[in-house]
């Protein structure tokens, strides 16, 4: 079948989307749009031949909440998460509001945030640290995918026409909650989140993620930290700075520069809970 320059089709449900992706197999899904406009410096964009517009699917837009969950439509735009106040966990919400400017996150989605493909952008290193799982359809199944699991290097888990559609976010409480953006080349942001949950003086966990090439997150470290009482010894909290810096002298993926700025921002932030 012969395709016609730039068709758009604005499927209503998932049924449509996927019969028309099924009958032109390499078209675009479309979402916010972001970030294709960023890609290009050119008043006049050159848009994919076929785009499958995700704006009519009213399930991706929800937005519930139940005792343990936060769920989110992938659609759903990153200044609609944070209007809704304390519910979003104070990380994300801190992550949400050092994106860009307010009309970029009107029009930015989160799904089109965690699956920009030309590199990670900043709220897949905070879901990664919350322990967030992602919704994944095709024109068959549904099946859900931890944060930490989604990304590959060089690829994400999406097979051949394959949705992220939800993001389920645990809502648990971490007593200490800090995120930080370092500003680098443009359009190369690094973030890093500390989280900490404390349980009768007790440091029950802890973790540590941070954004480069990759996500990267080292659990030897943090069981260094877990199940020790508060405030930590400075020979504990020592150590832990050591297992980071030993463990970033052997990432390659963290250039140098950026190395010496998140071992800092790991010691501020341990020697906190320190004496």
């Amino acid at each position: 079948m012969a395709v016609q320059t730039n068709q758009v089709f604005f499927p209503s449900n998932y049924a449509d989307l996927f019969s028309a992706w099924e009958r032109f197999p390499h078209a675009l899904p479309y979402a916010g749009g972001t970030g294709l406009v960023r890609e290009q410096g050119s008043a006049i964009l050159d848009l994919p031949s076929v785009i499958l517009s995700l704006e009519k699917i009213e399930e991706m837009h929800r937005v519930s909440r139940s005792e343990r969950y936060l769920e989110i439509g992938a659609m759903v735009k990153l200044s609609r998460i944070t209007d809704l106040g304390k519910i979003v966990p104070r990380a994300f919400r801190y992550c949400l509001f050092n994106i860009a400017g307010p009309q970029l996150r009107n029009m930015a989605t989160l799904g089109g945030n965690i699956c920009f493909p030309h590199r990670r952008l900043d709220c897949p290193a905070v879901l990664t640290a919350l322990d967030a799982q992602y919704e994944i359809r095709n024109a068959q199944t549904t099946r859900w995918v931890a944060a930490s699991r989604f990304f590959a290097p060089g690829s994400t888990a999406l097979g051949p026409r394959e949705l992220l559609t939800r993001i389920r976010i645990p809502l648990e409480d971490w007593d200490y909650s800090v995120y930080k953006k370092f500003s680098g080349q443009p359009g190369w942001n690094r973030t890093v989140v500390f989280l900490a949950r404390i349980q009768k003086s007790i440091l029950s966990d802890i973790r540590v993620v941070f954004k480069a090439g990759s996500i990267v997150r080292d659990r030897n470290s943090e069981s260094i930290l877990a199940g020790k009482q508060l405030p930590l010894s400075r020979r504990i909290a020592d150590e832990f700075v050591e297992q980071w810096e030993y463990f970033l002298q052997n990432n390659q993926s963290v250039e140098e520069m950026f190395r010496q700025e998140i071992l800092n921002f790991i010691e501020m932030n341990v020697y906190n809970l320190s004496d």
